[in-house]
């Protein structure tokens, strides 16, 4: 298994993970948060998946967008799974650029965040990306935790 295999087995079992969590969180607790500065947990699933995305138009433009059209905007999913449909499309795009680069890539394509604070290896940048989602769905483990909600076990 080289780099890019591993790469992708964590992009998977990190969306895996993220999808038992998300698909757990029963439809009246969707829009719940713990205090009004907060994402409600429908919000911070969107927030993962637009992110991804916009990492991804990052990546294959080697550094943050002037302008970002998100698809996601403005779209009014009635269920965690119309989300995940939605989503699929770009999740797919997505894996097959990561696919294309190579070992090499991994080192020696920048992309450069100035605008929020750094420029990294191509690599760095995949793993920040998977970490930002694994951030996420510790928090929705949290919220759940605070609203009494009880928790799916998402380490098998």
């Amino acid at each position: 298994m080289n780099s890019i295999d591993l790469i992708i087995l964590n992009f998977n079992e990190v969306r895996r993970r993220s999808i038992k969590v998300w698909t757990s969180i029963p439809k009246e607790k969707l829009q719940w948060k713990p205090d009004d500065e907060a994402m409600n947990c429908i919000e911070m699933i969107r927030h993962v998946l637009e992110s991804e995305h916009y990492y991804h138009l990052a990546i294959k433009n080697r550094g943050s967008l002037s302008v970002f059209d998100s698809p996601f905007e403005d779209r009014t999913f009635t269920s965690v799974k119309a989300k995940l449909d939605f989503a699929e499309p770009f999740r797919n795009d997505f894996i097959d650029t990561i696919k294309s680069f190579t070992e090499e890539d991994l080192v020696n394509i920048k992309i450069d965040r100035s605008d929020s604070g750094y420029i990294r290896d191509l690599g760095d940048m995949l793993l920040r990306v998977a970490y930002h989602e694994s951030v996420h769905t510790g928090q929705l483990l949290d919220y759940l935790r605070t609203a009494g909600v009880p928790r799916i076990r998402i380490w098998d």
